[in-house]
Formats: C-alpha cells, structure tokens, sequence
C-alpha cells in the first residue's frame, strides 16, 4: 500500500508521477532520450538500452520496472521474453553480443558501488566496441534506475503486471490504437505533457513503444 495518497488505479512509478507531474516530466523526458532516441542514433540499440534497464531493475529487486522495461525489450527487434529472463537471471549466459555483456558488467557495478567502476571494466567494453557515448549512457542509464527503481520502492507504489508478455502485448495494442487515432508524430509532441500522453499511466517504457510504428508480432 503507497505511503502517501497516490492514485490505486495507476501502476508503479506513474502512481508517483501524476502525483508530482512537475517532476514526472524531465524524469520521463531523460528515460526517452537515454533508451528511444538515441537507439536510433548509436550502435548500441533501444532493445539493448531497455535490457540494461530491466537488468539493473532487477538487481534492484523492482519488479514493476523490470517487468514494464523488459516488455519494452522483447518488442523491440530482436527481444524476447526469454531474452529479458536470461539477461536478468545471468547476463554471462544470456544469448547476446560480447560487448551488451561488457556493458551490463559496468551496469552491475555502478548499481551495486559506483566507485568499483574500473578502468578494466571500461577498457573490457571499449574492446568488444563500445563507444565513449555509450559507455556514458550505460552508466547513466543505472544510475537513472537506481533512482527510478527507488522512487517506486520508497513510495511503495509498485504494481506488479501479470507478465512481462501480459505488459508487453498491452503496450503493443495501445501503441497501435493511439498511432491509429491520432497519429505518431502527434503522439511524439505529447511527451511534452506527461498528463495528456495516452500511454501515460505505463511509464516510460510505454512512450517509447507508442514510438514504434507497428507492435511486435
């Protein structure tokens, strides 16, 4: 039950954000830059933003977003719910590339003691070919979910979805829906107000799967 009076009909951190929609909206407006926009603009893909997301929702036992995260992975191109199991039970044995593996490492030690961040770790990922950017990215991406993680946990606001297929297929239905009725490029300009935003009371995983032109088969 939410420590403080937010709306038992919105899930995990929405709950919080139109309790406080001043601050949902920078805080929104940063989880779309660091796991939509700039996967359109790296190497380092959207679907392999959102995992780190999950990851490290994960290694901070914040079910809500671990699951709303790892839906908006399996959507992407090349996700799946196995993947988004495998990634967050161990991600030295999930199927992906050596250098997503090299990144969650250093993801993994800034959720656990930022100050065990080494220049090994870094060299590991820059040798499996990760850029400058996306080393940043990967850091302020955990760092960004300790605090989203917290803020849910704090609050006591989580709603824990049946599935990550349940939530998943639910963002791909809405993504589709509200691309119909009003357009994606309309959508887009809505990130501007998190209360207007159709998809709002899923977070922001939610906006960027309402991005995406069609739903995941």
């Amino acid at each position: 039950m939410p420590h403080i009076d937010l709306s038992p009909s919105l899930p995990g951190i929405s709950a919080a954000f139109a309790y406080r929609p001043e601050t949902a909206a920078p805080m929104r407006e940063l989880a779309h830059v660091l796991l939509f926009e700039s996967g359109r603009t790296t190497s380092l893909s959207s679907r392999d933003r959102e995992l780190i997301a999950a990851y490290v929702s994960s290694l901070n036992n914040c079910h809500f977003c671990q699951q709303s995260h790892g839906a908006a992975a399996a959507h992407h191109a090349g996700g799946s719910d196995e993947l988004v199991g495998s990634v967050c039970a161990n991600p030295r044995t999930a199927d992906i590339s050596p250098k997503l593996r090299a990144l969650l490492s250093i993801a993994s030690r800034v959720q656990a003691n930022a100050k065990t961040v080494t220049p090994a770790l870094v060299e590991a990922a820059r040798a499996e070919g990760a850029t400058d950017l996306e080393i940043h990215d990967t850091v302020l991406i955990a760092a960004a979910f300790c605090m989203y993680n917290l803020y849910v946990r704090a609050l006591s606001s989580a709603i824990v979805p049946a599935s990550a297929g349940t939530m998943r297929d639910r963002f791909a239905s809405d993504a589709l829906s509200v691309a119909e009725r009003i357009g994606l490029e309309r959508l887009q300009s809505l990130r501007a107000n998190p209360l207007a935003d159709p998809c709002y009371f899923y977070g922001p995983a939610a906006i960027n799967l309402c991005n995406l032109q069609k739903p995941r088969p």
